[in-house]
């Protein structure tokens, strides 16, 4: 009797695709495909692909290149594209590749088996429409075996700002919200096989509409699930941060203190240019909220420098803005065009100037991280660890703060939360002592 077939499962960008591998790699496996970590054994090689960063699709393109002596070897491996370049390519991706048996884009994920029987009947599978039908709901139930401390979970799809520089509205769609029941009961799954902390994912997270409470609604429903102890989302609108949600991040005790709430930039004529619908001004005062709910929220960011237009002025700006916020952590880069969003036909600003700011921008905001990293040692914080560190009796977790800590203790304690004093700063994490 033949053992199960393999599937490599190569995974870009966000959280959210993460999220997408392991239900893909879940639907498969209803056609007996069992996940490998060597892509030379490997059945099937699925790409699971974000448009967001620059060259996306001729990387994609690279990687399948690189592919080529797997297929010359093995004529009965099946290589797919899913995701965002998936969506946005298409059947570009089938002409440029031949070698690519199948194309599904991140909204129809669950026509996977499906397409299956057309690579069977030797037929390119594509599939990159926007179903009315929630893929979620035509997903198989997720598998029941024990897992890590902490988990994804998207409860939002797409997104309908239409900011000039994202493709995501073109390659996700507009906004789905999941039912708050069917969000509620994979939560529970979750956390019945061993999950305590959630992370909640969407595009625009805090437009979940599947509540009447809106987010807020749905984290304090999880709250009262015994076991969860910890609930995160990401990423956030500053449109969308309503009164109740900053409530929320000041009441619910099993809301972490973190939030990652993308400005771009600190320039209202660049916001304009955008489409972001909001001002700087307005965003600080919305920080300004926040903190006042919860003074030890640790704020994070996005940032883009050389957006068409910006000037020396407009830099400074986002400079000021970053100055008055102070973040934690935050991602920043050079702006890059994507093909079919507004922005992509107006004139950029030279390479050279772009790189010049995002340099300085990257050296403030490292400042303001290692400094506020440094403003922990002495703190006692609540660390859920997750995995053994590379040292022989060393555990490595996340504190409430979201910062990486790492602290000599006994095994066991994977999946716990325990009480750790800060001893040391080191670079991108700190060093703790268990306390107790």
């Amino acid at each position: 009797m033949a053992g199960p077939k393999k599937l490599f499962i190569k995974t870009y960008g966000c959280q959210m695709n993460v999220y997408d591998s392991e239900r893909m790699s879940e639907a498969l496996s209803t056609r007996g495909y069992e996940q490998t970590d060597a892509m030379d054994q490997a059945d099937m090689i699925l790409l699971n692909t974000c448009h967001i960063r620059e060259k996306a699709a001729e990387k994609v393109y690279s990687e399948l290149g690189r592919l080529r002596p797997l297929k010359d070897g093995n004529p009965d491996l099946k290589i797919g594209v899913a995701g965002c370049v998936a969506q946005a390519e298409g059947e570009e991706i089938v002409r440029r590749q031949p070698l690519v048996d199948f194309v599904v884009g991140p909204q129809s994920y669950d026509r996977l088996p499906a397409m299956l029987d057309q690579l069977d009947r030797g037929e390119i599978a594509l599939e990159t429409e926007f179903p009315v039908a929630d893929k979620f709901d035509k997903l198989p139930a997720r598998s029941r075996p024990s897992r890590g401390p902490s988990a994804f979970l998207t409860v939002q799809e797409g997104c309908d700002k239409f900011c000039a520089f994202c493709v995501v509205p073109y390659t996700r769609g507009a906004e789905f919200s999941r039912p708050t029941e069917r969000v509620l009961g994979e939560a529970r799954e979750l956390v019945d096989r061993g999950v305590r902390e959630i992370t909640l994912l969407g595009q625009n997270v805090n437009a979940y509409r599947g509540h009447p409470g809106g987010l807020s609604g749905l984290i304090w429903e999880l709250s009262e699930i015994d076991g969860l102890d910890r609930i995160r989302f990401t990423t956030s609108h500053p449109n969308d941060m309503d009164d109740a949600l900053i409530d929320a991040h000041g009441t619910c005790e099993k809301l972490m203190p973190y939030l990652h709430l993308p400005v771009q930039s600190g320039s209202d004529q660049i916001l304009k240019a955008m489409n972001r619908k909001h001002t700087a001004q307005g965003y600080i005062a919305l920080i300004r909220r926040i903190r006042a709910a919860r003074p030890d929220i640790l704020l994070s960011g996005d940032f883009i420098v050389g957006f068409p237009g910006e000037t020396d002025e407009d830099f400074e700006a986002t400079m000021s803005l970053v100055r008055t916020v102070r973040y934690g952590q935050a991602y920043s880069f050079k702006y890059s065009a994507r093909p079919g969003t507004p922005a992509a036909e107006k004139e950029s600003v030279p390479d050279d100037i772009s790189s010049e700011r995002l340099q300085r921008l990257q050296a403030l905001l490292t400042e303001q991280q290692r400094a506020i990293q440094d403003s922990m040692v002495g703190r006692e914080v609540k660390v859920l660890f997750e995995k053994t560190g590379r040292l022989e009796g060393q555990l490595i977790g996340k504190s409430e703060y979201l910062h990486a800590v790492h602290a000599d203790a006994p095994a066991d304690n994977i999946g716990q939360i325990r009480t750790v004093r800060i001893v040391e700063s080191v670079r991108n994490s700190l060093k703790g002592e268990l306390v107790g």
